[in-house]
């Protein structure tokens, strides 16, 4: 990203990088964001952990210091930079040595979320979006009263609600636009609540979202945009393969197969088990990386999480499913695939999907380092990233 790094550590940062480029959006302030991570020993998750959780408590006595004295301003922003550094924390803490803090740091993430959204400028609501015999829990950000166009922000595999904001909620109402986001299967809510997990057939998922939006008056049934980040952008492309009322999509990055952003961290001698179906043997071999492999150690438990597998040789069986190869033709509505520069996760998988998608509409937007752009969801250029993307929708007559 940039020549100048703050730790060595690839997950940690990232996440520091993702954290920064929340400042426009007051989801942070960089002053606390650099005190915090100047505290923090490179690779160890009990100080990520610690240091965040030390830095959402401070700045949430701030949030309610400032809602006492009825500073409803000063309180808000302070609840939301609160949310997003415990945020920040929780990615670690199944890797700390009391992973048992888990469902409460999530559920102090969630709670200051809420108390910042009932301080909201322009009008929020909690919503409950019926899906098969329960609701998936979100938020509508509205951008007036009338019939308008509304964006379905599709959240990744791991990144709290707070992300939503900065990946395009306020950008939406900035132009007049709606906004709703929400906790599908294996995310948020749903997950730690509800105990729901990740599916490869999102469109199961999209369709309830759709079918709720179309009973708002304040939504243009034919302006309706569905937006993916990081692992969304293999659900969106999926979705709309098969959900065929929505209008434009947008998919950062493109992902054709989720799994390689497993498989190609592994040896060739555990592919051949995995491949050969031996998977006890496998698992074996993986308990042994698991013991020896620090980074293992720290990124695994968060991203089998939301599977609800406990074996990592069902985890990848269950992902050979997820594949758009033969899906992504069925894609009709326009599409944005933007292509990040030294994408970490799924490189030259945008590419691959805009070949493979059956639109006459589609377009492959890079963004680069030369642009301080670059990286899986471009963290420090997130005006930029919706620049481009609300523009586009704009041009297509969305």
């Amino acid at each position: 990203m940039t020549k100048q790094r703050f730790f060595n550590n690839e997950g940690f940062e990232f996440l520091t990088l993702f954290t920064l480029g929340s400042a426009p959006y007051r989801l942070a302030e960089v002053g606390e964001v650099l005190a915090t991570v100047d505290a923090i020993t490179d690779a160890d998750p009990d100080s990520w952990f610690d240091q965040w959780m030390a830095t959402s408590a401070r700045v949430r006595r701030i949030a309610e210091h400032a809602e006492s004295k009825g500073d409803l301003v000063s309180a808000r922003e302070a609840f939301l930079r609160a949310a997003n550094y415990a945020g920040a924390a929780f990615f670690y803490v199944l890797a700390t040595k009391d992973p048992s803090r888990s469902l409460e740091t999530w559920r102090s993430h969630r709670r200051d979320f809420d108390r910042a959204m009932k301080l909201w400028p322009t009008p929020v609501e909690k919503v409950e979006i019926p899906y098969e015999g329960t609701h998936l829990h979100g938020y509508f950000w509205s951008g007036g009263p009338d019939a308008r166009r509304t964006i379905i922000l599709n959240n990744g595999s791991d990144g709290p609600v707070s992300d939503m904001l900065f990946m395009g909620a306020e950008d939406a109402v900035a132009r007049g636009w709606n906004a709703i986001t929400f906790d599908g299967p294996g995310q948020g809510y749903a997950l730690y609540e509800q105990q729901l997990y990740f599916r490869y057939d999102w469109e199961k998922v999209i369709t309830p979202v759709v079918d709720y939006l179309l009973t708002r008056k304040d939504v243009d049934p034919k302006r309706i945009v569905l937006a993916g980040f990081s692992q969304g952008g293999y659900w969106v492309p999926r979705a709309v393969a098969f959900e065929k009322r929505i209008a434009a999509a947008v998919a950062d990055p493109g992902v054709v197969r989720v799994d390689t952003s497993w498989r190609s961290h592994l040896p060739q001698v555990m592919i051949e088990l995995l491949d050969s179906g031996q998977d006890e043997e496998f698992d074996g071999y993986f308990a042994e990386a698991m013991k020896q492999e620090p980074d293992v150690r720290r990124t695994l438990p968060k991203r089998m999480e939301p599977y609800g597998l406990t074996s990592m040789a069902a985890v990848l069986k269950e992902l050979e499913k997820w594949d758009l190869t033969d899906v992504a033709g069925q894609i009709e509505c326009p599409i944005l695939i933007t292509n990040p520069e030294d994408e970490q996760f799924w490189p030259g998988q945008s590419q691959q999907l805009f070949d493979l998608v059956g639109s006459q509409v589609k377009e492959l937007v890079p963004f680069t380092a030369a642009e301080g752009a670059n990286w899986h969801c471009e963290p420090l250029a997130p005006q930029l990233r919706a620049q481009r993307v609300f523009d586009w929708l704009d041009s297509i007559g969305i």
